[in-house]
């Protein structure tokens, strides 16, 4: 235990040390908050209060804010605890890890500190961005997620860093280069952005799109995060009208269906944890594989 908590350190270390690393790893977030503040946040503010004229422009601001902040926060748990895998890339291209292997470490002792380290990366990073996010809506006036809301958002945020920190350990097994791994970075915080519906309101995309991608675990992560943040906040801007209050959450994506049948919070969960532990055991593998190379 010791052993693999020193290799942890050392990964956690090398990760926090590399600025360009740690600003890499969150690009896309920013991306996303920049596209939202300069065009796209007002889109969907135009096309709120076009749909309830009763409600107020902070109400619906606070909304959108929390929608986009959720977004974001999901966002940075995937790419974040794929920039926590970098060490390992740098390690098999250079060949270091065999330095580890040369002195009294085991293999599994070797890959639980890539992994743990990994998923500790994502949650201390999304944490982070969640605290940022909450003191932006502060700023702005608006009301701040209750105790309880948080220690749900921490929980979720716990479980999907522990997710996908489990699939992007299988994906990187097969990057042998850092050049190879930036790109992967890259298309892999655009890509999940729109898997994940942060870029544009799921309600917008036809429904044969809709059903294919909450289907897929990054929407159902989305949802997950997105229902402690907005609960408050759609209640306040349909007036909690039942029906409005329904249509709202299937349009951005915080209630999901695969046609008729309804994704609930408890089923994602589960399914989240299905991936982990399935990913999670191939990824060990694979890693273990690459090791005796």
């Amino acid at each position: 235990m010791k052993t693999t908590l020193t290799l942890t350190q050392r990964n956690l270390t090398v990760f926090f040390r590399d600025v360009g690393a740690v600003s890499l790893s969150l690009v896309a977030s920013l991306v996303l908050f920049v596209l939202y503040v300069g065009f796209l946040g007002g889109l969907q503010v135009d096309s709120l209060q076009a749909q309830f004229p009763d409600a107020s422009v902070d109400n619906i601001n606070w909304f959108v804010s929390t929608w986009v902040f959720a977004g974001i926060v999901m966002i940075t748990t995937v790419t974040t605890g794929i920039a926590g895998l970098g060490t390992f890339v740098s390690d098999r291209s250079s060949g270091r890890y065999r330095d580890f292997l040369v002195a009294p470490v085991k293999s599994w002792q070797l890959i639980a500190g890539y992994m743990v380290s990994s998923a500790l990366v994502a949650i201390v990073m999304s944490g982070v961005v969640l605290l940022i996010g909450e003191s932006y809506l502060l700023a702005r006036g608006y009301p701040v997620a209750g105790a309880l809301a948080m220690l749900q958002t921490l929980g979720y945020i716990v479980l999907l860093s522990l997710t996908f920190s489990g699939v992007s350990a299988f994906v990187v097994t097969f990057i042998k280069s850092i050049g190879a791994f930036a790109a992967l970075s890259t298309v892999v915080g655009t890509l999940v952005g729109f898997l994940a519906g942060a870029y544009l309101p799921l309600g917008l995309l036809p429904p044969a799109v809709v059903n294919a991608i909450n289907v897929l675990p990054f929407s159902q992560a989305s949802m997950l995060i997105r229902i402690p943040l907005t609960e408050p906040a759609i209640e306040a801007v349909t007036g909690n009208q039942v029906q409005a209050v329904a249509a709202v959450r299937a349009f951005y994506g915080v209630d999901l269906s695969v046609g008729d049948f309804a994704i609930t919070q408890g089923l994602a969960v589960g399914l989240l944890f299905a991936v982990m532990v399935v990913f999670a055991t191939v990824a060990t593998l694979r890693i273990r594989k690459v090791l005796q190379k």
